[in-house]
């Protein structure tokens, strides 16, 4: 019996699982069925970029279609029909399948592209020579901003910079980078966008004196005020400054004055003369 006990345990337990299996299986049949029903949602068909475009590109059927947007979700200023962006310029890159929006578009007035379309209309853009020392060993790319530096074989000379956050345009003849931004491309021309008055001083410093470009982090616009570098300053740099030894000034010895010897008057009178005498004591 003791033998028995466990296998009688075993089957009750076997035979607890199968009724409550059964009584689960009859209540989650006779529970109603919910059927969802999906409907589609409204969508509208938006011009985006067939691969990546740079700015300055003019937009063509090949480089343009139409996908669908959920119409909840249109961005601003979208386009809904190819004929409506075709022939205009970019102003700003573009991603693959990025819709194409008004504010990235130049006006419909210009129809032609690269630089002069990408160019700020208070602005001008003028080109610098440049090797691998002043375009900073090739890092420098369209967008990027950097400083400008001259330096005037005057007497003394003197390096100034002259222009500040100035932005690149096109390294060369290319409006964008070239492969990864970590790979430097040698370039003989830097076309950067100035004002007029900055145009002149960029004039007068390549005409006049070497021009130096300075890469600068786009995240600090904030100008720096300098004094210039001369080759005194330049010399003076890190140097040890001498200690002056100042002469310490003598003591000075004071001697006490002679003593005032004081005077005593005496009247004398001698008939009917009188005179005074004057004797000092010692």
């Amino acid at each position: 019996m003791k033998r028995s006990q466990p296998f009688i345990f075993l089957g009750l337990a076997v035979c607890m699982a199968l009724v409550t299996s059964v009584l689960v299986y009859n209540w989650l049949q006779r529970q109603p069925k919910v059927v969802e029903k999906v409907i589609g949602a409204r969508t509208d068909m938006v011009a985006v970029a067939v691969t990546d475009l740079i700015w300055g590109t003019k937009l063509t059927p090949e480089v343009v279609k139409l996908v669908s947007f959920p119409s909840g979700s249109l961005p601003e200023g979208n386009f809904s029909t190819l004929e409506n962006v075709e022939g205009r310029i970019l102003i700003a890159n573009l991603r693959t399948n990025e819709p194409i929006l008004e504010y990235k578009l130049a006006p419909r007035e210009v129809t032609m592209g690269g630089v002069a379309a990408v160019t700020n209309l208070e602005k001008r853009a003028m080109a610098v020579k440049v090797d691998d020392v002043i375009g900073v060993a090739g890092f420098i790319n369209p967008g990027n901003h950097v400083d400008v530096l001259v330096t005037i074989d005057n007497s003394p000379p003197v390096t100034k910079t002259v222009l500040q956050n100035v932005l690149v345009l096109a390294t060369g003849p290319d409006l964008d980078r070239k492969g990864k931004e970590e790979k430097p491309s040698s370039v003989k021309v830097i076309t950067l966008e100035v004002t007029p008055e900055e145009g002149e001083k960029l004039a007068l410093g390549a005409t006049e004196g070497k021009v130096v470009l300075a890469l600068r982090n786009q995240l600090n616009p904030e100008p720096v005020l300098t004094k210039g570098a001369t080759i005194a300053a330049l010399l003076d740099s890190y140097r040890i400054r001498e200690e002056v030894k100042r002469e310490q000034p003598k003591a000075v010895v004071k001697t006490n004055p002679a003593p005032v010897v004081p005077e005593v008057s005496v009247e004398l009178i001698q008939g009917g003369k009188v005179s005074t005498l004057t004797f000092k004591r010692e």
